[in-house]
């Protein structure tokens, strides 16, 4: 005697196929991945002084940052003064169009100021920015 296939007999069939839905769930992740802007940090907070002028800067590749006690912080990571020059070099090497935004602190002093400005034309970037807040 044979028996008549009822409802739920042909799990097989009864299966749903996952395949385009996970396709399409790892081209969304190479989607996000590939349009995501990453935001570059100089590694410390910076009480950045006031001025009345202060402009939007374009293509900052790299930032730097003074803290209040003369320290310079390039990539999240003190650097000493002396390899200011050689930290710029490298970074500009990977995006030679960018320019250089200077985040001095209001208490800092000239000199770091100065090191890090005179590295930076040392290094052949032409474009370099204090960064500044704008009332």
């Amino acid at each position: 005697m044979r028996r008549k296939k009822g409802f739920g007999d042909d799990e097989e069939d009864n299966e749903i196929n996952l395949t385009p839905m996970l396709d399409v769930v790892f081209i969304m992740l190479i989607f996000f991945i590939v349009t995501a802007s990453f935001i570059k940090e100089a590694g410390i907070d910076v009480n950045r002084p006031y001025a009345m002028t202060a402009d939007k800067q374009q293509d900052a590749a790299i930032l730097i940052a003074i803290s209040e006690n003369d320290e310079i912080w390039i990539d999240r990571k003190e650097i000493d003064p002396r390899a200011v020059r050689a930290s710029i070099e490298r970074l500009h090497l990977e995006n030679p169009k960018g320019s250089i935004v200077i985040q001095a602190d209001r208490d800092s002093t000239n000199e770091a100021l100065t090191i890090v400005m005179q590295a930076a034309k040392q290094a052949g970037v032409a474009n370099v920015a204090i960064s500044a807040i704008d009332d």
